[in-house]
């Protein structure tokens, strides 16, 4: 295997540890709520908690990473978050502040997760292999979501729902260790990386280029970047929803027994993980045939976000799990092609300066987290209505297709651009 794909795959286990340890909570949740006896509005305080320190430290670690390497903010983040992971059942048997303050923490480590990997591709991946490179590593997203949905019930049925973030919070430590002694944090400083390989990486990405002050007001001024920040807030209003209260849903919503949850939930997961590799390959393709880089990329999130819009308007109106689950399987297939439009858009406009990107749009992906997430509980606990809580998520999509589709841009912005 060559080194960048050694890098990639790295990238991938990395974040699927990341939503193993992310995703758990929202099924262990259910046990722990009979244990505590929390509230629907409690629960959602539980579950937002996690992105106020998601929140806090995105553009720090991706300023952080542009300027020392991806390599080590990455293996300092894992490791913080599964340290808090680790302890997650003794902060709860605590109390209430004291487990949303190690969820904040848990946040705080996972924050610099895609900062630092955008930061480490930009010098290890070439333009031609952005998409799919980006796509395979990201579908350890719904590869964590689903192995989280299947094993967590598993491992609470079998040990308590303490185990589970025991067990997850080792994996953690384990990454770290490979990680370490696997991945350099440059091309030029990989051990056995080949001649061939290195004249590849180095004529279709930055490698060891040097890399400038950030260009804080071009960024901040620039509609290119905004529409990316508005393309990540609104992708991520539905997918943070859809993570929290997904085995909600199937449970109350649907009526579906706590133990086939798992088995309900995963599906949209899977055929993301599917397509996003699929979304990937099409898109790399299209730009080696020739197809302009701003055309692809608004193909792209045409296909996502009206693709998940129109599942979340569907999905309210219906009533049965199966009929459900299925336009919410094809929503999330649709959905995948996004990574391939806004996400990997980072690059294209600012490979120099892609992990403080990151941080900043990933900054605006979070809030959603925060204020989707708690607001959601807020709707089911004052109306009962799934319907509503979906068609808002709809429309904050639609809007984010809008605004992309007007001011998206696959073309590098910041060349040379002094510090400001």
């Amino acid at each position: 295997m060559q080194k960048r794909h050694q890098l990639v795959f790295m990238a991938f286990l990395a974040i699927f540890i990341c939503y193993i340890d992310r995703v758990s909570i929202s099924v262990a949740i259910i046990p722990m709520v009979e244990t505590y006896g929390w509230d629907l509005t409690t629960q959602g305080l539980v579950l937002s908690s996690f992105f106020v320190g998601y929140l806090l430290l995105q553009i720090i670690g991706g300023k952080l990473a542009d300027r020392y390497g991806g390599k080590v903010v990455l293996g300092f983040g894992v490791l913080l978050w599964s340290f808090f992971t680790l302890i997650t059942p003794p902060a709860a048997a605590f109390g209430l502040v004291v487990l949303i303050v190690v969820r904040i923490l848990m946040g705080m480590g996972e924050a610099v997760t895609f900062p630092a990997i955008f930061a480490q591709y930009s010098r290890w991946i070439p333009l031609k292999e952005r998409a799919r490179s980006v796509a395979f590593s990201n579908s350890g997203l719904p590869l964590g979501t689903v192995f989280a949905l299947l094993v967590t019930p598993v491992i609470v049925a079998k040990l308590g729902w303490e185990w589970v973030f025991y067990l997850f919070g080792i994996a953690g430590f384990a990454w770290c260790i490979v990680w370490q002694f696997l991945i350099a944090p440059s091309p030029r400083k990989q051990a056995g990386i080949s001649p061939e390989e290195l004249a590849i990486i180095e004529a279709g990405a930055i490698s060891d280029e040097a890399t400038p002050p950030t260009p804080w007001r071009a960024l901040l001024t620039n509609m290119p970047v905004w529409a990316i920040i508005v393309a990540h807030f609104c992708n991520n209003w539905s997918l943070y929803v859809l993570l929290a209260w997904l085995p909600t849903f199937v449970n109350k919503g649907l009526g579906v027994d706590y133990a086939s949850v798992g088995l309900f939930a995963m599906m949209p997961h899977i055929a993301a993980f599917i397509f996003l590799n699929v979304a990937g390959n099409v898109a790399d393709r299209l730009v080696k045939g020739g197809m302009s880089v701003t055309r692809v990329r608004k193909l792209m999130m045409t296909i996502a976000f009206g693709g998940i819009g129109t599942s979340l308007v569907l999905v309210g109106l219906v009533e049965d799990a199966v009929t459900a689950i299925a336009i919410m399987t094809a929503g999330s297939a649709l959905g995948a092609f996004a990574v391939p439009g806004f996400f990997i858009n980072h690059m294209d406009i600012a490979p120099q300066h892609s992990g403080t990107l990151m941080g900043i749009t990933n900054t605006a992906g979070t809030i959603p987290g925060i204020i989707g997430v708690s607001v959601s509980g807020w709707i089911l606990q004052t109306t009962g209505s799934w319907a509503i809580l979906f068609l808002v998520a709809a429309g904050v999509t639609f809007f984010g297709l809008i605004f992309y589709l007007l001011f998206g841009s696959g073309e590098r912005q910041f060349e040379d651009v002094p510090a400001q």
